[in-house]
């Protein structure tokens, strides 16, 4: 059986690479904020529910006024992909499993998503489409298969990501009527029903002396802002 699976890794453009995905990230925020305002007008105004075939339409045209011709300097991929994703927050909405779609803003994490036709996987390497070179990725693990797509992202520290989709077998687990209770704790991280422990890492210890540190140095000058002279 086949699953898909998403696997996540940090990676450092060049300032060429750099360039071009902060305009593919404002082309793909532009085309979904255009379109949500287009979908938006005729449901409020017009209570017409726009479908991705009319929302394609829009883009099309969109792509042939002269005000927005910067759309051509990107791949045409993530604006599609784009809009797909839209469109799956749109059947969400209005199955009421989710809220009205939101605009995006640049302050906030960007992203796009490409697809199999718009990058190539070689030799273990990723190259998007219009970029000479490969991203430089830091592989924390190998993938177990060629990516079907791929989506670039920059958060809101500058950081840059790059998440894999990929199709792997699975095997079904048989199963259990087995059951097992779990207590967490202080001492042990947790310990279960039939008696098995397994250790607290205490991963924060080794900054325990360094945050009591920072919390005195608080403290002091919460303090000493308190006990300012008052001039009057």
């Amino acid at each position: 059986m086949k699953a898909e699976c998403t696997y996540q890794y940090r990676f450092y453009p060049t300032p060429e690479q750099a360039a071009l995905l902060a305009r593919t990230f404002g082309c793909v925020r532009f085309v979904w904020n255009s379109v949500l305002r287009y979908r938006t007008d005729a449901f409020y105004q017009r209570q017409e529910k726009i479908g991705y075939n009319d929302a394609s339409a829009f883009l099309t045209q969109l792509k042939k006024q002269p005000d927005t011709a910067f759309l051509a300097e990107v791949s045409s991929v993530p604006l599609q992909q784009c809009l797909r994703h839209q469109q799956s927050a749109f059947k969400h909405f209005f199955a009421k499993r989710a809220r009205y779609p939101s605009f995006k803003s640049k302050k906030h994490r960007q992203s796009a998503t490409f697809a199999s036709s718009a990058f190539s996987y070689r030799d273990g390497q990723i190259t998007l489409a219009k970029c000479r070179e490969p991203l430089n990725i830091r592989w924390s693990r190998d993938l177990p298969a060629a990516p079907s797509a791929v989506t670039v992202s920059k958060d809101a520290a500058g950081r840059y990501f790059i998440s894999c989709l990929c199709k792997v077998d699975t095997e079904a687990l048989p199963i259990t009527f087995k059951m097992v209770g779990i207590d967490l704790g202080i001492k042990d991280l947790f310990v279960t029903s039939d008696g098995h422990r397994v250790n607290n890492p205490r991963h924060t210890a080794r900054y325990a002396r360094k945050l009591a540190k920072a919390q005195r140095r608080l403290s002091r000058k919460q303090k000493a802002r308190t006990t300012e002279p008052r001039h009057g």
